[in-house]
């Protein structure tokens, strides 16, 4: 929808209603979407710039201050888009306005800095964990990370390094009880040792 201001991008709404009066004068009843840097917390490192908040704001407009008509992906499909084009944005979060209270007020976080994924953001994906991470927060440029085949983090790294220091692949559970049987194979061993004696 047309701003006021020219010299700010157009306001993004959802039409709830199309509705006219005696005259002919048509109105909407739009739900309105807020951009991060309209919101009380403004924008953050993990917004991204085709982000939008769907509030609880309505208002009723005349149908003359409608642009054009713009998709607003779900977080989901956005993220699958090939191409995105001007008109693309996507939802997360629903926005109340009067409070400034998100909804989900929890999203799952990734790489080091556990920030929630920023789709505008290049992540590389650990072959083995299959956990998330920005380059950045793994000692990379990104134009390394575009040029990478296979990633292992760090940690699953240096747990292949000691698995293959110990000779055999196992996890920590494991090894306690290897540990655990040895100890008791030596036990009954002297005990063994002892009775013939």
């Amino acid at each position: 929808m047309r701003p006021s201001d020219t010299g700010k991008p157009p306001y993004v709404a959802r039409i709830e209603r199309i509705e006219s009066d005696s005259r002919n004068n048509v109105k909407v009843r739009a739900r309105w979407y807020y951009r991060p840097e309209e919101s009380l917390g403004g924008r953050r490192q993990f917004h991204g710039a085709k982000e939008l908040f769907l509030s609880d704001h309505y208002d009723l407009q005349s149908a003359h201050t409608i642009e054009g008509k713009c998709v607003v992906h779900t977080f989901k499909n956005y993220t699958k888009l090939e191409n995105v084009g001007a008109e693309d944005y996507y939802c997360r979060f629903e926005y109340k306005a009067t409070t400034g209270s998100f909804t989900p007020d929890r999203v799952a976080v990734y790489s080091k800095c556990e920030m929630p994924y920023n789709p505008d953001d290049l992540m590389v994906q650990c072959d083995s964990c299959k956990d998330w991470y920005h380059p950045a927060c793994v000692g990379m440029t990104i134009e390394e990370a575009k040029m990478l085949e296979h990633f292992v983090c760090f940690e699953c790294s240096e747990d292949d390094l000691k698995r293959s220091q110990n000779g055999f692949h196992a996890s920590p559970v494991d090894d306690a009880k290897v540990v655990a049987v040895f100890d008791l194979f030596l036990m009954i061993k002297a005990n063994w040792f002892l009775l013939i004696i």
